[in-house]
């Protein structure tokens, strides 16, 4: 059965030992990892974070992004730069907390728009960027795993077609994809398709409501998604990520502007659903 995680964003984008009784009820619950953003300065407290869920017999795997001013495709060569410096950043953050994956849409500045449609120049200053981290991730013994967003939040990859460009023009074999399905709820014509275009490339997967809320609780196509990853044979990880207006900086910068559900009924609902899904499609 593939290993499933939760993502602590539905309870806040920071990074402290005030998370600890939140993964210790997630290990209780039965999940099998933990995800959490990086993006806090505190540098000691992630590796406090992965020490606290090795010790409880977590695995972790981690989610970031990046901002304007260190945009993988800012025409400017300095700011290429600061990108590849911050993702530098952020992998050892991960590798502290023990994570063996780090994913989110890092390939350009979220929310951030050049209003135009991407450009074959911006695949390949992002591409240079993920290569040079690619190198870094590997010594660190992570794979980056890149997410296609919704057209409301990202201009550079908003489907797998795209995502699949990005990727190859990286060049690296711990540069790869993840597959969401809040994203690919909106952008993609077909989630079979879309599943198995970017199976060779696939490393990670968020498992996440239309509205993103609690799993089952809206209208993915669950029986598709789970099918085609069943056909892939994919081995990764199935990690919920749910929003809520527990943190308010963080819900204010994605637009969460109403609770969708209960941080712990996700949580436990959540895992029932995957299970069943992944009991049902021999995953």
């Amino acid at each position: 059965m593939n290993k499933i995680g939760f993502n602590t964003l539905v309870w806040s984008a920071g990074m402290s030992d005030d998370l600890f009784p939140i993964i210790d009820r997630l290990k209780e619950i039965g999940y099998d990892g933990v995800e959490c953003f990086i993006g806090a300065p505190d540098e000691k407290a992630y590796q406090r974070f992965g020490n606290h869920a090795r010790n409880i017999g977590l695995e972790t795997t981690a989610v970031t992004v990046v901002s304007d001013s260190e945009n993988p495709v800012s025409p400017s060569a300095a700011t290429r730069q600061k990108a590849v410096d911050r993702i530098k950043w952020v992998i050892d953050r991960a590798q502290a907390m023990n994570a063996t994956v780090l994913c989110g849409p890092f390939h350009s500045a979220h929310s951030v728009f050049s209003r135009q449609p991407p450009q074959p120049q911006e695949y390949g200053w992002a591409g240079d960027v993920l290569h040079a981290a690619g190198d870094y991730a590997a010594q660190a013994g992570i794979t980056l795993a890149l997410e296609a967003l919704n057209r409301f939040e990202c201009y550079l990859c908003n489907t797998v077609e795209q995502l699949t460009t990005l990727v190859l023009a990286a060049a690296h074999p711990n540069v790869r994809a993840m597959y969401d399905t809040h994203h690919a709820n909106i952008e993609e014509k077909n989630n079979h398709t879309a599943i198995t275009t970017i199976a060779p490339l696939l490393a990670h997967v968020h498992i996440s409501e239309n509205d993103r809320g609690t799993p089952g609780d809206g209208h993915v196509l669950w029986d598709e998604t789970f099918s085609a990853l069943a056909e892939i044979n994919y081995s990764g990880w199935l990690t919920i990520e749910a929003f809520s207006r527990n943190d308010p900086d963080f819900a204010n910068a994605i637009n969460v502007w109403r609770e969708y559900s209960k941080p712990w009924d996700i949580a436990i609902k959540g895992l029932a659903f995957i299970k069943q899904h992944c009991k049902k499609q021999g995953l």
